[in-house]
Formats: structure tokens, C-alpha cells, sequence
């Protein structure tokens, strides 16, 4: 089975890269590939090109009239109440404990200490 492929944002760091490792998910990251300081469109045509899902802190990821669900591979944008390592990594761990990360492929996904919400790409009918 081919791992998911998820890119992390150059926010988080080192052990929330190790913790989606151990769960199975090919990881890449924004610093690995010296993005570090590029613009947010570089970085999207990078999520794009390699079919990533991108989990990120940044706001400006948040727009769903410029990232519709469906038009691209998902972002998980993390809303812990600091931004520090711990309550980042305590954010995801709720949410690997809740659902596969594949299930938000597609989708624009907020998630907190308490819930993940989820936009779903529309179904045509």
C-alpha cells in the first residue's frame, strides 16, 4: 500500500514530522526542501505538483473561496491555542486518533483542541 503523502508547513517542526512518520504517512517538509520564506503561492504550486496534503498554521490557507475543497489534494490548517510544539502536537494527535488523514483528501479541514471541522468538496448532482 502507497503511504499518503502529506507536506508539513515550516511551523511545525521535527516531532510532528516523527509522529505522522510512525503513523504510516510519507512525510515532506517545507524546510527539508528549502522553502523556508517563499511565498504562499510557491509553496501551494509545490502542495499541488506533488500531490500533498499540507498541514499548515498559516491563516491564509483558510480561504475556501481561494482553496475550494476538490480543487486540490487538502489542507489540515491547525488552530491550537499556542503555537508551540506540544499544543500543536496535542491538536494532531486528536485528530490522527479521530480519522485517517486520507479522509481529508480534497477537503479544507480547521482543526482545534476540541473539533475538526470539516468543508467538504460539493457533490455534483
Amino acid at each position: 500500500m502507497t503511504p499518503f503523502l502529506v507536506k508539513l508547513d515550516e511551523h511545525l517542526g521535527k516531532a510532528t514530522q516523527q509522529l505522522l512518520r510512525e503513523g504510516s504517512y510519507d512525510v515532506d517538509t517545507v524546510l527539508d526542501e528549502r522553502l523556508s520564506g517563499s511565498t504562499d503561492e510557491l509553496l501551494w504550486s509545490r502542495v499541488v505538483a506533488d500531490s500533498r496534503l499540507l498541514i499548515t498554521l498559516d491563516l491564509d490557507f483558510s480561504d475556501v473561496r481561494r482553496f475550494r475543497p476538490g480543487t486540490h489534494p487538502g489542507i489540515l490548517l491547525i488552530r491550537a491555542r499556542s503555537t508551540s510544539s506540544s499544543a500543536v502536537l496535542r491538536v494532531l494527535r486528536r485528530v490522527l486518533a479521530e480519522r485517517s488523514l486520507e479522509d481529508l483528501r480534497g477537503c479544507l479541514a480547521v482543526a482545534d483542541e476540541r473539533s475538526t471541522r470539516v468543508r467538504w468538496p460539493l457533490v455534483e448532482t
